[in-house]
C-alpha cells in the first residue's frame, strides 16, 4: 500500500511516539488525524472516512479491538502496534500486521505492504 495520498487514523497514548509516527506519516505524504485515546479514536473514526489506521494495542489499559473491527468493516488497512512484544490477538483479529515499539517508517511501510500483499 502506498502511503503517499492515504488519509490515516493514528491512535496511540504515548505522545511523543503518537507525534513522532504522525510526522513519519506525513513525511510520507500521508494525511492524518491523531487520536490519544480510545475514546477519541472511535469519535474520529465515526466522523472521517479512513483508507488505513495504525493502532497501538493497549491504550491507558484498555485494548484498540473495538476500533479495529469498526475500521476493518468500513474497508480500513489496520495495523498494530505494541510496545508489549508481539501477543496473540484475537481470533477474528489474528491476520492483522503488528509491529513492534520502538518502530520506523520502513517498519509501517513493510507491515502496510504485508497487508495489501494478503488483501489481493
Amino acid at each position: 500500500m502506498n502511503i503517499a495520498g492515504r488519509k490515516f487514523l493514528l491512535v496511540e497514548d504515548e505522545p511523543v511516539i503518537g507525534f513522532a509516527l504522525e510526522d513519519m506519516m506525513i513525511e510520507e505524504g500521508a494525511e492524518t488525524q491523531f487520536a490519544s485515546s480510545l475514546d477519541a479514536g472511535h469519535a474520529l473514526a465515526d466522523s472521517h472516512q479512513f483508507d488505513a489506521a495504525v493502532l497501538d494495542v493497549n491504550l491507558h489499559g484498555r485494548d484498540s479491538y473495538s476500533l479495529a473491527r469498526k475500521l476493518l468493516e468500513r474497508g480500513a488497512a489496520v495495523v498494530f502496534a505494541t510496545g508489549y512484544g508481539i501477543e496473540p490477538l484475537p481470533e477474528d483479529l489474528a491476520k492483522i500486521e503488528t509491529v513492534a515499539k520502538p518502530y520506523n517508517i520502513d517498519a509501517i511501510r513493510a507491515a502496510f505492504q504485508r497487508v495489501e500483499t494478503t488483501a489481493g
